[in-house]
């Protein structure tokens, strides 16, 4: 089944790929644990509910502003959430707090970010057509292959940072801490460079 190998395969480089929705993962789970990280983790596919049917409906018509306009407004985002992340370093504290809204912010990070959007549109979409159009089974293979290793690559990427936690004082977590919200920041520029740079 070329098209489950396809989602797997996909699906695992974009679990491990750095960007904003990864930092972020990170961030979390450093702050407070593998469960709220894991909530970020599983942030993909909830975002994707609004993407994938607009890409099914308009494979590749995404024009250039559209691309421009989710890439400046996710790069506003992450830097808000690189600010608050600074912000959160100088009360740090190794100990986890609960937090109701890290999916919400997973949800926003990945539907504000154009990677989702242009994968959908260019990669994933075109995919799923023509596996749809052979055998609705493959183009089901294809997308619960994807999201498998997709979120659970993120879910690991989770589990690795809430575990290192532990071994930090408090001095070094509020560094670390810092340190990510700074990586933020550079990502939500990396953002708004591509929106604006052709």
């Amino acid at each position: 089944m070329t098209e489950l190998a396809l989602g797997l395969g996909i699906g695992w480089a974009a679990g491990i790929t750095p960007g904003p929705l990864h930092t972020l993962i990170i961030v979390t789970a450093v702050q407070r644990g593998f469960r709220a990280g894991a909530r970020v983790a599983v942030a993909p596919p909830l975002a994707d509910i609004p993407v994938v049917p607009l890409s099914l409906l308009a494979v590749g018509a995404m024009s250039d502003g559209v691309v421009r306009g989710l890439s400046a407004a996710g790069g506003l985002f992450v830097i808000w959430l690189g600010i608050d992340t600074l912000r959160a370093a100088r009360r740090a504290d190794p100990e986890p707090v609960r937090s109701g809204s890290d999916v919400a912010k997973g949800i926003v990070t990945n539907l504000l970010s154009p990677y989702p959007w242009l994968f959908w549109f260019t990669v994933g979409a075109p995919i799923l057509v023509t596996a749809w159009e052979d055998a609705p089974v493959d183009a089901v293979a294809f997308v619960a292959g994807f999201y498998g290793t997709l979120v659970g690559a993120k879910l690991g990427v989770a589990w690795l940072a809430s575990h290192g936690r532990r071994l930090l004082g408090t001095p070094w977590y509020g560094r670390l801490i810092a340190a990510s919200g700074i990586m933020l920041i550079f990502m939500g520029l990396i953002l708004l460079r591509g929106a604006f740079v052709t």
